[in-house]
């Protein structure tokens, strides 16, 4: 459950223009959107695939919003609901944390479905190309939770584990007591699978593959690493909001690979 805290340390802001503080989270978090954009217009481009970057560049804002609405009502009634449902006033303040990485990409396959039915072109092609550039922003917002305090792990039990500073949400939570680096694991890992989707695309898939195989390896990370989180309610076997969205999702996924390569085959025949 979250608490109020006084006087955020100043690890949250860069600096401040007058009055105005100019947040690491809200900087990161945009930095993330527009790297992610930058990566998916380069390989439109090596791709030779010029004709989908104007699609591209008028889908990418529409994808934040889109992402951005997502992810503040997975976060808001999925995994604090106990805390949001005590204090509205603060539903509508992301500028205090709160996005889940889940909901954003809930919120933006809504809106990426919606575009790419209104302009007649391939979901799967479209959500290839943004297969890579979406892990590796990914991994820049947690940086931006790490700055923020949020999306913290679980005591450690040890004398190692990330001291969180005063003011933070995890310090409040915790004390002085070490934590997991859930959050920094995680920017790693995506790391790590961005690498890995790059080599994937060394060799021919069937379309959808590469979004795909991204879905599953995030996932599978996720839950794994959702095991260290000490920010989220448990449910049923122990799972929190996080593990409960991963697991179907994994399933999904692995159906939709023979689907997709079938479909694939039976286009090839007509043509």
């Amino acid at each position: 459950m979250k608490q109020e805290t006084e006087g955020p340390p100043i690890h949250q802001y860069w600096f401040y223009i007058g009055n105005f503080p100019v947040r690491a989270y809200s900087t990161l978090f945009l930095l993330a959107f527009l790297i992610g954009l930058g990566v998916t217009v380069y390989f439109a481009k090596a791709e030779h695939r010029e004709h989908l970057i104007d699609h591209l560049l008028n889908l990418g804002p529409l994808l934040f919003i889109g992402g951005l609405i997502g992810s503040r009502i997975w976060q808001v009634f999925f995994f604090d609901w106990g805390y949001y449902r005590l204090h509205p006033g603060q539903i509508i303040a992301i500028w205090n944390g709160g996005l889940s990485i889940q909901g954003g990409i809930v919120g933006s396959l809504i809106t990426g479905l919606w575009y790419v039915r209104a302009h007649k072109i391939s979901f799967w092609e479209i959500a290839d190309l943004f297969a890579p550039g979406l892990i590796l922003g990914q991994s820049i917002g947690r940086d931006a939770n790490l700055m923020n305090g949020d999306a913290f792990g679980s005591p450690t039990g040890g004398n190692f584990g990330l001291l969180y500073p005063q003011g933070t949400l995890a310090r409040s939570t915790y004390g002085d007591r070490p934590l997991w680096p859930a959050e920094v694991w995680e920017g790693q890992g995506d790391v790590i699978i961005f690498g890995l989707l790059l080599l994937l695309k060394l060799r021919r898939w069937p379309r959808g593959y590469l979004f795909l195989f991204e879905m599953i390896l995030y996932n599978v990370e996720r839950f794994l690493l959702e095991m260290l989180r000490g920010d989220s309610p448990r449910f049923l076997f122990h799972w929190d909001a996080a593990q409960w969205t991963s697991a179907p999702v994994i399933v999904l996924a692995l159906l939709a690979l023979p689907w997709l390569a079938r479909y694939e085959q039976k286009g090839s025949a007509a043509a």
